[in-house]
């Protein structure tokens, strides 16, 4: 595949725009942010401060890398809290957000050399699919593009991951995701084609048990694989390669704008999902009844469980993966949340910028 601006070093960012990247119009959660040092973070959320867009190290040079951009050779980060580690010698790159309660990272405004908006990306890989290699994997990602913009569906749907900088290999997956409640009945009648796309069933069971098992240990393979099927994911139909979509909130969508956390602590608890309405898109948001607590860093837990009604994940793995009725085992920060409707009070938080813990969220019955 072609990399936009193939032969440009990351220390001397592109000096013209790429067919992918542009100048910054609207950020959207899932975007691509290329820095002034050539390293790309990942957006995360949709509520910045006036300082940051705030994300993680998704490429970074590194000569132990598997793919070139730019000349040079990039790795690949697939866990958020190692950014902390590969931003050490950027410590402007480490920002306190009120919406989540605890430090993260992203990239300082006006570092940012390119935006790669997701919907952009759908559009000029439709126009230009030349900047496309002939793997088979890239034929069905242009198959699906086709799908999309025959129903009418490109702008609320957009492409992600290794194919929206320029960085995917004939092994790589397909990463797309959809916006609001349009976004999400397109992307579902997408994956109903059976033609693009074939669902995991039979033996490739095992294979999605083990794509997701290391991250989401403690879960049972029955119960892993009954929320996984709720996902939008499946396999291309020519190559094989997975692909998913990861629903995302509208533009229009202020649920999470005005919202202050505050960490309490940390606690296990047994759930049950009283509203999975908002579950649907990222951040997931889910009305929870604690049943019993498990473990926890505060004293007199059982106070505040009677007082925890709802669950807020920024970790895509439990979006949609939910229903009203489920049981299930959550391990999270315990926050109190000012200013939402809706999202008030205490509530138990899953966000992947915790570099001591791993947060979880297993079907249990």
């Amino acid at each position: 595949m072609s990399a936009p601006g193939t032969s440009i070093p990351p220390s001397s960012p592109p000096s013209t725009p790429s067919p992918l990247g542009r100048t910054l119009p609207i950020v959207r959660d899932r975007d691509y942010l290329l820095d002034h040092s050539g390293v790309i973070f990942k957006v995360i959320g949709d509520v910045h401060p006036a300082s940051h867009w705030l994300g993680y190290v998704k490429y970074y040079p590194n000569e132990r890398g598997d793919r070139t951009l730019f000349g040079t050779t990039y790795r690949q980060n697939s866990v958020v809290s190692k950014a902390f580690g590969i931003l050490a010698d950027r410590p402007e790159c480490y920002v306190y957000s009120p919406a989540i309660g605890c430090v993260i990272t992203g990239v300082p405004r006006e570092d940012v050399v390119l935006h790669y908006s997701c919907r952009r990306a759908l559009a000029t890989l439709h126009e230009n699919p030349d900047l496309l290699n002939s793997s088979a994997v890239s034929e069905d990602l242009l198959a699906i593009i086709g799908w999309i913009t025959d129903h009418k569906a490109a702008d609320v749907i957009g492409v992600t991951g290794s194919f929206l900088v320029g960085a995917a290999g004939p092994r790589s997956d397909i990463d797309l995701v959809c916006y609001g409640p349009r976004g999400y009945e397109a992307a579902q009648a997408l994956f109903a084609d059976r033609i693009l796309i074939h669902p995991y069933e039979g033996e490739t069971l095992t294979r999605l048990y083990v794509r997701r098992a290391k991250y989401m240990t403690g879960s049972s393979f029955d119960m892993l694989l009954r929320q996984e099927a709720r996902k939008l994911q499946g396999l291309t139909a020519r190559a094989g390669a997975h692909i998913n979509c990861e629903p995302l909130r509208a533009d229009d969508d202020r649920t999470f704008h005005d919202v202050i956390a505050q960490e309490v602590g940390q606690i296990s608890v047994l759930a049950r999902i009283t509203d999975h309405r908002e579950g649907l898109a990222t951040p997931a948001l889910y009305g929870i009844d604690v049943e019993t607590v498990i473990a926890s860093t505060i004293d007199e837990a059982e106070v505040f469980a009677r007082r925890i009604t709802h669950l807020r994940s920024y970790l895509g793995a439990y979006t949609g993966a939910f229903r009203q009725g489920d049981t299930v085992h959550l391990s999270g920060r315990l926050v109190h949340i000012q200013g939402a409707t809706g999202t008030g009070g205490f509530g138990i938080e899953l966000t992947p910028w915790s570099a001591a813990e791993s947060y979880l969220a297993n079907l249990a019955r």
